[in-house]
């Protein structure tokens, strides 16, 4: 394995989307086009439900792992203009619905969502669903940092529907807490866990990281030991993605040989998935865990799994739309970002506009491809139909996947790939042969994390 690592430990994407950020044609993306094409995906799917994401961008402090789009103030009373405006975007995209739409699944991330009061979040999620109606069958949930999540954050959130929470845990390691500079003990995870769990949330998950500044294999062991405790029921097992390249992260404060090894990161990644898996979680997709009894593990085995924007989740929409700064939309036949400065963001919704600044629409090879990797990232597997074969150079994919088969990484079928157990730990590789507007170009500097 440690020869594997080496080898395929290279720049890669995770796959959220297809195409990937970097390779969206901004060219032949325009506000008119965005807007037919969310409605023309709304009229399309209108029965199965939307899916809806807010970006709540604040946090009290920086945390130094983290690649997300944030503004570090304690200045609360940022709260309520931001809300407003969050809302005021909602309404604009109801107006371009046209009638009613139904919300299928509802996810707050940021950021930090707890950094708004409890009244804050009622406000948002109340305005939210004053316009929309409730599938019968909604999931919403949010993130929640374990050090300022209080129970009433939690009762508030329980009580406009949410009844699943992920607090992000990373490390129990105090060293590795100290780089990353998110101290938070055990005993306060444990805490805001049970007070969530008796309350009634059906779906408690944790965030755990491999591959941070000063992270030893025993910090590994030793986190899952502890997080094993309390039994979540769902565990997303990340792979650090040092990026220090990005504007507005913290990476920059440690050095790239502080962190584990890639040989060493990838034993830090057996090591978890087999002790998880001992504990009786499920491997599911790249990175997430789940208990037999979570609605993850359930959609897995009914094939309905299904990746996005928001990271794995039980079932798809065909349209989802962020909210908020830097938040991506997907209608499936496109994409679009909005603006990343909550400034400019206040001011274009206050002026009636939808704060979009780029954006890809797919083309039918895009849609082609994307559906193949999505199979990939969700069931390890896809296979293509012959009609497909007209379109798409499936050879050329297949001709750059022959040397993952000679590893022992994946079976190649006659209109199929298969990635076996051993070749799990190196998804995002075996999806890269599929992006073809990647292999087409390859990227001048350094756009993404490693793959290992």
């Amino acid at each position: 394995m440690c020869n594997l690592t080496e080898k395929y430990n290279v720049p890669g994407p995770r796959y959220t989307s297809y195409p990937t950020v970097p390779y969206w044609d901004l060219n032949s993306f325009s506000g008119s086009r965005w807007k037919t094409s969310v409605k023309q995906s709304f009229k399309e799917s209108k029965e199965q439900g939307i899916s809806l994401y807010i970006h709540l961008p604040f946090c009290e402090q920086m945390c130094t792992f983290c690649g997300c789009h944030k503004r570090i103030t304690k200045r609360h009373e940022v709260e309520l203009p931001y809300i407003n405006a969050v809302l005021k975007e909602w309404n604009l995209y109801c107006n371009l619905l046209g009638s009613r739409p139904k919300i299928k699944e509802l996810h707050l991330g940021g950021g930090t969502p707890t950094f708004f009061s409890p009244e804050n979040l009622t406000r948002l999620v109340e305005g939210i669903l004053s316009l929309a109606t409730v599938h019968p069958k909604a999931e919403f949930s949010f993130e929640g940092h374990p050090n300022n999540t209080t129970e009433a954050h939690l009762k508030a959130l329980f009580n406009v529907g949410f009844r699943r929470v992920c607090f992000g845990v990373q490390d129990y390691n105090n060293s590795v807490q100290v780089a990353i500079n998110r101290l938070q003990p055990f005993e306060k995870v444990k805490q805001v866990t049970e007070i969530a769990r008796q309350m009634g949330y059906t779906s408690v998950g944790h965030d755990l990281i491999y591959g941070l500044p000063f992270q030893t294999l025993e910090d590994v062991k030793n986190t899952i030991v502890r997080t094993n405790d309390l039994s979540p029921d769902r565990i997303a097992f990340y792979s650090y993605a040092h990026v220090p390249w990005r504007k507005g992260n913290g990476q920059r404060g440690y050095r790239e040989a502080d962190l584990p090894t890639p040989e060493q990161k990838q034993e830090q990644y057996e090591i978890g998935r087999q002790w998880l898996s001992g504990m009786g979680y499920k491997h599911i997709g790249m990175d997430h865990f789940a208990l037999g009894t979570d609605a993850l593990y359930e959609a897995t085995k009914s094939r309905r799994l299904h990746r996005n924007f928001m990271g794995y989740t039980p079932s798809k929409t065909q349209l989802m739309i962020g909210l908020g700064v830097s938040s991506i939309s997907d209608s499936w036949h496109g994409f679009s970002q909005n603006v990343k400065s909550i400034e400019e963001y206040q001011h274009l919704v206050a002026n009636d506009i939808i704060p979009f600044y780029r954006g890809h629409l797919l083309s039918e090879e895009d849609e082609i491809l994307r559906s193949h990797i999505l199979n990939l990232m969700c069931r390890f597997e896809t296979t293509w139909k012959t009609s497909e074969t007209q379109k798409i150079n499936f050879h050329e994919i297949t001709s750059a996947l022959a040397e993952f088969e000679a590893d022992g990484l994946v079976i190649i079928g006659q209109n199929s790939v298969f990635i076996t157990e051993k070749g799990r730990p190196f998804l995002r590789n075996i999806a890269m042969a599929f992006d073809l507007r990647l292999q087409r170009k390859k990227p001048e500097t350094r756009l993404f994390s490693m793959t290992v």
